[in-house]
């Protein structure tokens, strides 16, 4: 097998970091855990785990991915979040091509789980992933916090077996706590990489976005975690195109860059969760 390395990026991962570094037992020729000051035992867990382990503040999911990208050993390096965790047919999957790769890249299916169940429609499944890669030939990129791997023209790039484990919310609320912190990430990336987004966005976007995941991706086969999916990720879209175009409208009757705007937040009974 090749040497790889194996890069983890974090911030108060305790819940769910012994189970990706579980996961990764027997694989990669280094472990590099990218910790934006954590508050909680990642440090320890870290520590316990014999990872290399680095402090690095924060700038964005996508800046945060590259620099633990450059601090790997290896060319070739596979990349997790830590709230991901390898399957048995995933990890074979990779031992059997680092023998020997013809690829420059290997992508896999992501299965997410919400509220501790697997969701297997509207649009969350397969959930491709490009994971594993030679890092010179692509870097992450996107607008954050989506971010995404893209490699340079002419590479190639081969889907394996297996499935990655995804611990995506264990709540509603959680869901709905991250709507509000990423649509203010995504605004603020969206207008600073000046792409363009209108009225039409607002309107017809996050009623479309309903549409196909609910029922034309099925995500009604999924029960009621299927609906609060589709529900929030529309919303999600509205108060993305909402802060956008409010951020550009305050721009120019300013002339600078103003702040996202502040939107009250819904709010749920104590220790409500979905299920």
């Amino acid at each position: 097998m090749i040497p790889f390395s194996v890069v983890i990026i974090t911030r108060n991962e305790e819940q769910f970091l012994p189970q990706c570094l579980q996961s990764l037992n027997g694989l990669g020729n280094e472990i590099i855990v990218v910790d934006d000051y954590s508050t909680d035992r990642t440090p320890e867990i870290c520590k316990s785990w014999r990872v290399r382990y680095i402090q690095h503040h924060f700038e964005g999911h996508i800046e945060q991915k590259n620099f633990a990208l450059s601090q790997a050993s290896h060319p070739w390096v596979l990349s997790l979040d830590a709230d991901e965790t390898l399957t048995d047919t995933l990890r074979d999957s990779i031992r059997q091509v680092m023998q020997a790769p013809d690829c420059d890249g290997y992508s896999f299916n992501r299965l997410n789980y919400y509220c501790g169940k697997p969701i297997r429609h509207g649009g969350w499944y397969p959930d491709r992933k490009l994971r594993l890669f030679n890092r010179t030939k692509g870097r992450w990129d996107g607008i954050n916090p989506h971010d995404t791997v893209v490699m340079k023209p002419g590479s190639r790039i081969r889907k394996i077996k297996g499935p990655l484990k995804h611990h995506a919310y264990d709540s509603v609320r959680e869901h709905i706590d991250k709507v509000y912190r990423y649509t203010d990430i995504y605004s603020r990336d969206f207008i600073s990489k000046e792409k363009s987004a209108g009225l039409r966005h607002l309107l017809v976007n996050p009623f479309w976005k309903l549409v196909r995941n609910y029922f034309l991706r099925l995500g009604f086969l999924d029960g009621k975690e299927g609906l609060y999916i589709s529900a929030i990720q529309a919303w999600e879209t509205y108060m993305k195109y909402h802060k956008i175009l409010q951020i550009k409208r305050m721009n120019t009757k300013t002339g600078h860059a103003a702040p996202v705007p502040e939107v009250s937040p819904i709010v749920l009974r104590p220790n409500r969760k979905a299920g």
